[in-house]
């Protein structure tokens, strides 16, 4: 019994990616090196913020799961619904809702 070498009949050539020629530059170098590095923000500036109104309930919702991720309940897909609901009732309960959570936490 004899071993072949299975036979490709491809009619493109194999490209070798570690071939390449280094000698030339292909991206040019930064103009300020220092520019690249790792560097923090400047804090906001409160007077260039954007102001759109949102909604109560929008607000609602998005403190609600704001609450529940800082006790350490990350809302679910499934459980859209619920903070949907929660989110519609009013500001004293959504408040008292908070409340609770944040002392959970």
């Amino acid at each position: 019994m004899s071993t072949t070498a299975p036979e490709h009949h491809a009619s493109y050539g194999y490209a070798d990616p570690y071939a390449v020629d280094t000698t030339d530059d292909y991206w040019p170098a930064p103009a300020n090196p220092y520019l690249d590095t790792d560097y923090l923000l400047a804090p906001p500036n409160p007077a260039e913020r954007l102001s759109y109104p949102i909604d109560t309930r929008d607000r609602h919702r998005l403190d609600l799961h704001a609450a529940l991720t800082t006790a350490g309940i990350p809302p679910r897909p499934e459980d859209r619904d619920a903070i949907d609901q929660l989110s519609a009732l009013p500001a004293g309960i959504n408040a008292t809702l908070q409340r609770w959570l944040h002392h959970t936490a």
